[in-house]
């Protein structure tokens, strides 16, 4: 049975950081595209970041790039998020995500409809 697990989140003030984990079991990473994805009450689940396992190459959305870091640790079989100069509207509960395949181009990736597995979500949440 396969699980992705999250944690880290929690209620943070503006500019802070934080750290997400995603533990996963049932499946190894290193066959699947990983990311994360978020959502708030009444939206679409919106694509954060990504990362091919085997090559580490990363895909960001642009509201998080230059503050967030997507990175991996293949021992663990764990997905990490770091997030750094946190704003309100961050706020929202994040999803890990593995996808088997996911087409030619990392950006695939940032599609909802490719991924195989999800965690059950971590919340966020940054104060002003």
């Amino acid at each position: 049975q396969v699980q992705l697990v999250e944690s880290g989140g929690g209620l943070s003030q503006a500019g802070d950081s934080l750290r997400l984990s995603c533990a996963a079991s049932g499946l190894t990473f290193s066959d699947y595209g990983v990311g994360w994805f978020r959502q708030v009450p009444g939206k679409e689940r919106e694509f954060v970041a990504a990362v091919t396992w085997t090559s580490g190459r990363t895909y960001y959305a642009d509201s998080a790039k230059g503050r967030f870091t997507i990175s991996r640790d293949n021992a663990k079989n764990t997905l990490f998020l770091q997030m750094t100069s946190l704003k309100p509207e961050d706020t929202a509960v994040y999803y890990c995500a593995a996808a088997r395949y996911f087409g030619a181009s990392i950006s695939g990736l940032s599609r909802r409809a490719f991924y195989d597995y999800w965690g059950q979500g971590t919340q966020v949440t940054v104060s002003s």
